[in-house]
């Protein structure tokens, strides 16, 4: 179930981020590969930074606007890579 809402929790900034690169596409007259290639990552970027902000200061509620009201709770422990011992 982590992986799930990190997924959703990932995708829902990112989808954002591309529709304001689109509506940006049609509001400035920048070339579409600029407006793709940097717009879209800012844009999810600071979606993401400023309702992960909001859910952790103001109320956890603004989780919802990131696709899940909660941030996925992962166990305590350390990490190892494969074949590594």
């Amino acid at each position: 179930m982590n992986v799930y809402l990190s997924l959703v929790r990932t995708g829902v900034p990112a989808l954002v981020g591309w529709l304001v690169a689109l509506a940006g596409r049609y509001g400035l007259d920048l070339d579409p590969g600029a407006v793709a290639d940097v717009l879209a990552p800012v844009a999810g970027f600071l979606y993401y930074a400023l309702f992960r902000f909001a859910e952790e200061r103001i109320s956890p509620k603004f989780g919802w606007l990131l696709g899940y009201a909660r941030p996925p709770q992962y166990e305590a422990g350390k990490a190892t890579l494969p074949g590594v011992h």
